[in-house]
């Protein structure tokens, strides 16, 4: 027997979420299938919660850092919500749509138990969608790992820090200490 899954748009999405049949679960779109989010930890919410707080103090007015908000990206029929992006300050825009990915600088993933989704899948729906970079945060070997060069079939560049300072494509003149980000 083959099982077919139903694949949504984000209209589709859209219109479940106002029913309010998703209303007590945690769930994202991801390619047109709704998929669950893993819970976060205690160290996972502080650590993401602390990078939020520490990156709107550096970035000021440069941009807007949304933390556990969606992003769309129509091409893949995908609504993520990351841990935290850093997007265009489009102020009223944003009631109208969730920050497109020509809106974005870089989005930020948190990673324990969803290491593997984030990975393999984020990735790809990241990449395909031209977001310039993407960052995980390793929970589980305490490091950060930066994807940069974004294409069709996954992002050119990657690596890994530990420690010492990192600086975003899109804004170099931030000095952004890696520790801060680990929640160290």
């Amino acid at each position: 027997m083959n099982v077919t899954t139903v694949k949504w748009n984000i209209k589709d999405y859209h219109q479940i979420i106002a029913t309010g049949i998703l209303a007590d679960r945690n769930v994202e779109l991801i390619n047109g299938e709704i998929v669950e989010m893993a819970p976060e930890g205690e160290y996972h919410a502080y650590s993401s919660d602390e990078a939020g707080e520490y990156l709107i103090y550096l970035l000021g007015q440069k941009a807007k850092v949304r933390q556990a908000k969606p992003i769309t990206i129509p091409e893949t029929n995908s609504e993520p919500e990351p841990d935290i992006a850093i997007v265009k300050r489009l102020g009223k825009d944003y009631r109208e749509h969730h920050p497109y990915p020509e809106n974005i600088f870089w989005v930020i993933e948190y990673s324990d138990s969803s290491l593997s989704k984030d990975l393999e899948v984020k990735t790809k729906v990241y990449a395909s969608a031209g977001i310039p970079e993407y960052w995980i945060i390793n929970l589980r070997n305490m490091e950060l790992i930066v994807f940069r060069v974004p294409t069709d079939a996954g992002y050119q560049s990657r690596e890994i820090f530990k420690n010492g300072e990192i600086r975003s494509l899109a804004f170099p003149d931030v000095s952004i200490l890696v520790e801060r980000l680990l929640g160290m």
